[in-house]
């Protein structure tokens, strides 16, 4: 029989990866609002303003955690903005298999800045994990007229800032351990919303003309999708290592795909699925490995 202890160490993994899995997946409503007429950046501010008004009753209460830990916090509050709104602008622009892998070279960002912002050291496993996730990535996405596994165009910069940007999110969510999940959640969605809003009134993108029932389709998903999936990821996030939580998270990757192939048209190379299997052993590796702490 599993001790408690395990119990709890068992909870940030589930959670990680329903969080992941719901992202992999949460592609498809996002388009078919796209279609209704809401935009990229306008569904973005929906989605997280929707999930912040719902949570005020409880989250207004931590607002003065802000200041145990505000360098951090900032930081923290801008990643997760451009993360969310850069990730949905990708992947209702591009094909979906392509954003998650290149949002999916996280996993190296992340390693490396918790090296060096949180000192980090990582097993021999957790290392092997994380080559072999990288590795299937790179055969996903290798470009043989390039050479090389390059961005192209907006879609790919966005997915691959997108990436970073979730990789150093990680990282400050760990390093604010003072600070409450209530706290690092808030921080999520305040910062989608700040992005969005600059993004609105830097490109002068018009307010949509949509339908009430688009609206709230937007509404719903903003409730039942966004607010569920980022407790999901903070929790798992703030309770295990940077490296684990973010190799975990290549489960996206897999939801993705598999979405991908049973609702769009958008095909699954035999390629793609060989650096598939990569990705998924390394992730098997990851959440059997343990850290080694000096």
């Amino acid at each position: 029989m599993a001790s408690s202890n395990d119990s709890r160490g068992l909870y940030p993994v589930l959670a990680m990866l329903a969080g992941a899995t719901m992202w992999g997946v949460v592609w498809y409503p996002m388009r078919l609002l796209e279609n209704g007429g809401l935009q990229g950046v306008w569904l973005s501010l929906i989605l997280y303003a929707t999930a912040l008004i719902v949570s005020l009753p409880r989250t207004w209460r931590v607002v003065g955690e802000f200041s145990l830990a505000p360098a951090t916090l900032v930081v923290l509050t801008i990643a997760s903005g451009w993360t969310n709104v850069a990730f949905i602008e990708a992947v209702l622009n591009g094909n979906v298999l392509r954003v998650l892998l290149l949002f999916y070279l996280s996993p190296l960002w992340a390693t490396l800045l918790a090296w060096l912002l949180l000192g980090e050291r990582i097993s021999r496993t957790a290392l092997m994990s994380l080559f072999l996730a990288m590795a299937g990535a790179i055969v996903m996405l290798w470009n043989t007229r390039l050479g090389a596994p390059w961005p192209q165009g907006y879609t790919d910069w966005m997915a691959l800032t997108s990436g970073f940007a979730f990789a150093l999110s990680n990282v400050m969510t760990r390093k604010a351990q003072q600070v409450s999940l209530t706290a690092k959640v808030m921080c999520v969605w305040s910062g989608v919303i700040l992005v969005a809003l600059a993004m609105i009134a830097v490109l002068a993108i018009r307010v949509p003309q949509i339908d009430l029932p688009v609206f709230s389709g937007a509404v719903a998903l903003g409730i039942g999708g966004v607010m569920l999936m980022t407790i999901f990821v903070q929790y798992g996030v703030t309770h295990m290592p940077v490296y684990r939580s973010a190799v975990l998270a290549l489960v996206e990757l897999v939801a993705g795909a598999v979405s991908q192939q049973l609702l769009t048209n958008e095909i699954v190379t035999f390629r793609e699925w060989v650096g598939g299997v990569f990705i998924l052993v390394g992730a098997y590796l990851a959440a059997c490995a343990t850290r080694s702490k000096p």
